[in-house]
């Protein structure tokens, strides 16, 4: 039988597979028409985005089909849409102008093969590892850039090639604005930017579509006389390999451009991939369904821009616009994005005259909103809160005002800078000890030691008093061999003018280790719990109360730093959401099986997670009624497990003497040997399950222990009305999964742990 494990149980239900767990025809009740939703949405900014890079405008309508039909059938996100996108129009329209259409198509070919190699090699995540302020950053630029050119064409005039010229432009371009041109674009800036406010069930059309619709039958109604998209032959046509001249657009031979060549397709390889892991990252925070395969997605990325620029189209990124649309219209698969893909190639093969009607204005006013939303003040206040304000300012500026490449290029060093700057700053500090003239002294050095680190720390060394005792406090996570050296140096020294120095090392990076290994930062799990506290400190059996003094004493040096985050917003009170009894068996570990955190669980153990029928017996009951009444808990967990003693001894007869305190406790499980004996139906779906007799009568005794909160008079109210549910579990130590469990024993896998 093939059970449900859930990796814990905490949470609400989860989508396990939307493909597997659903058939075809369900899913395209829910993809369909999220299709056509993102349809809508593609449809204008794909042609206001091929606009604003100097394309040709069926290449817009290109990537979007292909974008959706390809990348969306072989990439790795089950939701995410990709098409042509805002993020790329800055390098795009640059490489248009200075090495041609047809180089671009080529290069967007290079690029798609290059994040095929990505993903192929596997490294498709080390695409992220850019400083989420540089990427904002870029973001950012790019929509300051979008705003600078489109602003021109809403005034009825032409963006020029640089942002300088764009702002030096706009003074004259102001004063000798086209009227016709201004209105429509500001109606459909009007549009966008009041459409976010309405109530959601107007939303559900996308403002986009509204927007240009909206400003094209206004133009034609009034009859305005303004700039419409002019569209060269049909989709079809537009289609075809491109073919090189014989020399580049400065009529040179491509041979004098081959740097520019392959600085461009690495150019677009990189912000197509981290655009698109970004976005897709993005969208998994959305939904519920199969998290992205980043390799995959990768290879599907780079698929899709191979494609899109054999077949004359601009290269592809996933595209968090049409994404969240996506997810937001009940999206359960990659149909979606395919289908969205099927709708545009429709209606670029059946419907180009009606593209012909939009003014370009339209596209301006919508393509200016796009670039706007590029800058979100959230990313600026992040910037500011982090202290990486400068880096922001930095980027944003060498994007507008020099390239995309060379702004990024230049973020990055300045946030390495950033980063190399607070490691040599990490904290050296000095406190005397007592009071006038003291004679003792503390040094603390927190962080990362490295060579970076010894201009500060010999500074803060040298101004300690000659003859005087000072204790070293070193709570470092890395030490490398310069550090130790200094320390060293400086110890001797001072002893030998009559001082003293104690060092009191408090992390796992350790003076000693830093001559005989390479430098490395040092964890350990063991003050957690998880820790092989055998292994470090010999047999268990063998001075155990010595082992638990060294495990506190590894929890002061590694753990208590790291968990007093947590819990010390619990000082005063706790708000758990469960109280979960279980066995006594030092092999449970609570936390751990349900992903919870400090506060989260009212743990109850005993000697075979036993709810006593005995009214005499409190041990359950006031721990019960305490969570239940006091704490307010909205579920009681009963968690069992494999190879559990006291199973094991009811089911042998070992303990038949009541007289004794294991056989007097162990009465209260005869209910669940009797139910065993009578072949309980939680006998029979272990039995089922493949599990031995002494695990089947665990799961039969969570079972009874269920049947019997469900009588229990603290929580029996609460449960028959909702407010308190019972939960089963079986934790199975030799795979280390954890079962859901009702009174009818093993859940089957669709039916999936759900605690509210």
């Amino acid at each position: 039988m093939d059970v449900n494990c859930c990796a814990g149980i905490r949470g609400g239900q989860r989508l396990i597979d939307a493909l597997g767990s659903r058939s075809i025809p369900q899913n395209l009740r829910h993809d369909f028409p999220a299709s056509l939703v993102v349809f809508l949405v593609a449809l204008p900014l794909s042609l206001g985005i091929a606009i604003a890079s100097g394309a040709p405008l069926m290449a817009g309508l290109i990537a979007a089909v292909v974008g959706g039909i390809v990348a969306g059938s072989l990439g790795g996100s089950s939701v995410q849409v990709s098409g042509p996108a805002a993020g790329l129009t800055v390098v795009v329209a640059g490489l248009i102008d200075e090495l041609g259409w047809p180089m671009l198509c080529l290069m967007t070919i290079g690029a798609g093969a290059l994040q095929i190699l990505f993903g192929v090699s596997r490294i498709a995540r080390a695409a992220l590892a850019i400083a989420p302020v540089v990427v904002h950053a870029m973001l950012a630029g790019i929509g300051v850039t979008i705003m600078l050119q489109q602003v021109h064409v809403l005034l009825g005039g032409s963006s020029h090639s640089t942002a300088w010229r764009n702002i030096a432009a706009l003074p004259d371009g102001i004063l000798h604005h086209e009227l016709h041109e201004v209105i429509i674009g500001g109606i459909v800036i009007a549009i966008l930017l009041v459409w976010s406010k309405l109530p959601a069930a107007v939303r559900i059309i996308p403002g986009p579509l509204v927007a240009i619709a909206g400003a094209t039958a206004f133009s034609l109604i009034v009859d305005l006389h303004v700039e419409r998209i002019q569209l060269s032959g049909n989709f079809f046509e537009a289609i075809g390999l491109p073919q090189l001249p014989a020399l580049s657009p400065s009529g040179q031979p491509w041979a004098h451009h081959i740097g520019a060549i392959a600085i461009g397709v690495l150019t677009i390889a990189l912000i197509a991939s981290v655009e698109s892991l970004l976005c897709a990252v993005g969208v998994d925070k959305l939904h519920r369904g199969p998290r992205t395969n980043f390799n995959r997605e990768m290879i599907g990325q780079g698929s899709a821009n191979v494609v899109s620029g054999l077949l004359g189209g601009l290269p592809i990124t996933g595209v968090i616009v049409r994404s969240s649309a996506n997810v937001a219209a009940g999206a359960r698969t990659r149909m979606s994005a395919v289908l969205h893909g099927v709708w545009v190639l429709l209606f670029a093969s059946l419907l180009t005259g009606l593209v012909e009607l939009i003014p370009k204005a339209a596209l301006a006013g919508l393509l200016i909103v796009v670039g706007g939303r590029l800058v979100r003040l959230a990313h600026i206040k992040i910037a500011w809160r982090t202290g990486n304000f400068v880096i922001y300012a930095i980027t944003i500026a060498c994007v507008v005002f020099l390239n995309l490449l060379e702004g990024v290029l230049i973020g990055l060093t300045v946030a390495i800078l950033f980063l190399l700057f607070r490691v040599i700053r990490a904290p050296v500090e000095v406190r005397p000890v007592g009071g006038e003239g003291p004679t003792q002294w503390r040094v603390y050095i927190d962080g990362t030691a490295s060579f970076l680190l010894l201009p500060r720390l010999t500074k803060v060394l040298s101004t300690l008093p000659q003859g005087s005792a000072v204790t070293l406090n070193l709570n470092a996570d890395y030490i490398d061999d310069s550090v130790s050296d200094a320390i060293s140096d400086w110890q001797r020294a001072h002893e030998a003018m009559g001082g003293a120095v104690a060092i009191v090392e408090t992390a796992p990076g350790r003076l000693d280790r830093a001559h005989t290994d390479p430098p490395k930062r040092q964890f350990t799990h063991d003050a957690i719990g998880l820790g092989p506290r055998r292994s470090a400190r010999g047999n268990s059996h063998n001075g155990g109360s010595a082992s638990i003094l060294d495990g506190i004493d590894d929890y002061h040096r590694n753990g208590a730093a790291a968990l007093h985050p947590y819990i010390a917003g619990l000082t005063d009170s706790q708000n758990p959401y469960a109280l979960f009894l279980t066995c006594a068996d030092s092999r449970i570990l609570p936390h751990v099986i349900t992903a919870s955190g400090p506060g989260d669980l009212y743990t109850v153990r005993n000697f075979g997670n036993l709810v006593p029928n005995d009214p005499t017996d409190a041990s359950v009951d006031a721990p019960l009624d305490f969570a239940v009444n006091q704490l307010g808990v909205s579920s009681v967990v009963v968690c069992g497990h494999s190879s559990c003693g006291a199973m094991a001894t009811l089911l042998e007869g070992t303990a038949t003497d009541a007289t004794t305190p294991m056989g007097h406790w162990l009465e209260f499980a005869r209910d669940s040997l009797v139910a065993f004996h009578n072949h309980h139906p939680a006998r029979r779906s272990a039995a089922s399950a493949g599990y031995p007799e002494r695990e089947q009568l665990s799961i039969v005794n969570i079972a009874v222990q269920l049947e019997r909160l469900t009588r229990h008079p603290i929580v029996a109210t609460r449960v028959a009305t909702g407010d308190v549910q019972l939960v089963g579990a079986f934790f199975d130590i030799s795979t280390a999964r954890v079962y859901e469990v009702n009174q009818n024993g093993i859940v089957c896998p669709e039916a999936p742990v759900v605690i509210r």
